[in-house]
């Protein structure tokens, strides 16, 4: 049983990753697919309640954020594995507009998260973390920060 949190910007990699590292063992569970905070809670819930592993690609980019989702699977006995994707601005702005016009995020979105994304900790309740980075694919690399 494991929960994995996503955490960076919009267009750092995320659903890319998703899908080449974790399509095919674990939900994922992503606003942008369901809408409603209403609808991925009670997702949240059938995947702890069904012991299935998860995958939160959201942005997470705050310590509060993250915590919906940590608090309520630590209590269900699930591990806990956080992903910090590299945010730089410039970065995910050129990758942003190469997207299908209906698949881009406005600027004002990503100059959001950035201004709100809070590097996670392994004293949130990660069992481990990773960071994430792309050069001609992804590159994991160990948890740095304390």
């Amino acid at each position: 049983m494991q929960l994995v949190v996503f955490t960076g910007i919009q267009a750092a990699g995320k659903s890319t990753f998703f899908r080449e590292r974790f399509f095919n063992t674990h939900v994922r569970i992503n606003l942008d697919m369901l809408r409603t905070r209403h609808r991925e809670r009670v997702l949240f819930e059938a995947c702890l309640s069904a012991k299935q592993p998860v995958v939160v690609d959201n942005t997470n980019v705050s310590r509060a954020d993250r915590a919906r989702y940590i608090a309520p699977a630590r209590d269900a006995g699930f591990g806990v594995v956080g992903f910090y994707f590299r945010s730089v601005l410039a970065e995910s702005a050129a990758r942003n507009a190469a997207r299908e016009p209906s698949a881009r995020v406005p600027l004002r979105g990503l100059l959001g998260a950035a201004g709100r994304l809070e590097t996670p900790e392994l004293g949130e309740g990660f069992d481990a973390l990773h960071y994430v980075r792309i050069d001609e694919g992804f590159v994991v690399e160990p948890w740095r920060r304390s």
